[in-house]
């Protein structure tokens, strides 16, 4: 494992990580899960992964020596947003994916393609982006799992999803660009600021000089922001994710009010993209 003291050493010392792509940046706000998001992940086919987590998060000897590790914080505000940004400007014309851990990136026919292909596809269709929905997951049993997390009872909903038009400040509809919403941030959106509702997320982009990454998940870069080129509905994945359902139970203003996260549109998450794709939660685009 190469590992980083801080964000400026992987800046300076790991410029090199950040010539080819894609590049898998994982953020870890804490040790849940993080062994088996790093083992997905590395499954997926990036080039390099690079694990942002504090110094006392343990991660697993089996894929320690695989990944970069940077000692990091997310504790402020801001940081993600910095992090990103700040690597996004050391690095050159290659991709990125980022994501939190409990998170699993889906992508059309993810079992047997990888995302380097799925990305040489997407750029072949003159698209620098492909935008991912992230897809509530939550155990089916709180009182057995009280952080909401368990891989092996996994469910998702299966229906409420829903996409409203985006404006800019002066209210004009912008162009191929939508907000979504739906799972867990929409059934319990008393507990969700209105700022953290939506579900889309540009988890995978092309880097470029003056690209800012923002704190809503947005880029600076309209075209960056659109779900689709002008001409056909493009391809896009989904970022399956306990992040939501273990916020929820942590919280002390929540936790009390939620006794379980199933409903009668809740169905037991496959772990395979073939499921979101009759969901229609992803969607293949042109690709077959």
């Amino acid at each position: 494992m190469i590992h980083h003291p801080d964000l400026s050493s992987f800046l300076t010392a790991g410029v090199p990580v950040l010539t080819k792509g894609p590049v898998a940046l994982i953020f870890a706000e804490d040790e849940v899960e993080l062994d088996a998001t790093i083992r997905h992940h590395l499954a997926a086919g990036f080039r390099h992964t690079v694990v942002f987590a504090m110094p006392e998060f343990a991660i697993a000897e089996d894929v320690a020596d695989r990944i970069i590790r940077v000692s990091y914080s997310l504790q402020t505000p801001d940081a993600l947003e910095m992090a990103m940004n700040s690597t996004m400007k050391a690095a050159g014309d290659i991709w990125f994916y980022y994501c939190f851990n409990a998170e699993f990136l889906f992508y059309p026919f993810s079992e047997h393609r990888s995302v380097g292909e799925m990305i040489t596809f997407n750029v072949e269709e003159r698209r620098d982006t492909i935008l991912t929905y992230v897809v509530d997951l939550y155990t089916g049993d709180l009182w057995q799992h009280p952080n909401a997390v368990c891989l092996e009872d996994a469910h998702l909903d299966k229906t409420g999803y829903y996409a409203l038009a985006r404006k800019d400040r002066w209210n004009n509809v912008l162009d191929r660009q939508l907000d979504f919403f739906g799972g867990l941030r929409w059934r319990f959106e008393e507990h969700i600021p209105a700022p953290r509702r939506r579900i889309d997320r540009v988890a995978l982009f092309r880097n470029k000089p003056g690209l800012v990454f923002r704190s809503d998940h947005t880029f600076n870069d309209p075209e960056y922001n659109t779900y689709a080129c002008p001409w056909h509905h493009n391809l896009t994945a989904a970022i399956c994710s306990f992040r939501t359902a273990k916020a929820l139970k942590r919280n002390p203003g929540s936790t009390f009010d939620i006794e379980t996260f199933k409903w009668h549109n809740s169905t037991p998450f496959e772990w395979h993209s073939q499921q979101l794709l009759d969901l229609g939660l992803i969607e293949p685009g042109q690709w077959f």
